[in-house]
């Protein structure tokens, strides 16, 4: 498990998991962010989610690869 929750900033609520994917730099582009997502490869929350489209809010957490995420509202 991750030491340490990264932090990413953005400025738009709610954000879709497949935008937030590509933003974050977690994935090259829309195809790897459906797959890995279609594949059960992303928990948000502590919990597998296999829709690209799920919005997500502030302070939501996203695993990937084992580390951590945390949606962060900028404004």
């Amino acid at each position: 498990m991750s030491a340490q929750k990264k932090t990413i900033k953005v400025t738009t609520l709610p954000i879709r998991l497949g935008q937030f994917l590509k933003l974050a730099d977690l994935v090259q582009d829309g195809i790897e962010a459906k797959m890995r997502i279609q594949n059960g490869e992303v928990m948000v929350n502590n919990l597998p989610e296999t829709r690209r489209g799920r919005q997500l809010r502030d302070l939501d957490e996203i695993t990937l690869d084992g580390r951590e995420y945390i949606v962060e509202f900028a404004q």
